[in-house]
């Protein structure tokens, strides 16, 4: 039938598959942190009208 030596003539030698998933999960995991940072510092910057309540627009009347 077939000899040892044909059995992984179709496959890369070594564990280039596992690098290649290594290399993505740790590719993603950048992304993802990144992605939270950008996230975290949108919403840690202060607005213009952080100050402002809702109350003081409905004391003023319109055209003010």
């Amino acid at each position: 039938m077939t000899d040892d030596k044909d059995r992984g003539k179709g496959r890369p030698a070594g564990n280039s598959r596992q690098d290649r998933l290594k290399l993505a999960l740790r590719e993603n995991l950048k992304r993802r942190k990144s992605q939270a940072r950008g996230r975290s510092d949108a919403h840690a910057a202060p607005r213009d009208d952080a100050g402002a309540s809702l109350h003081d627009e409905l004391d003023k009347k319109p055209g003010d």
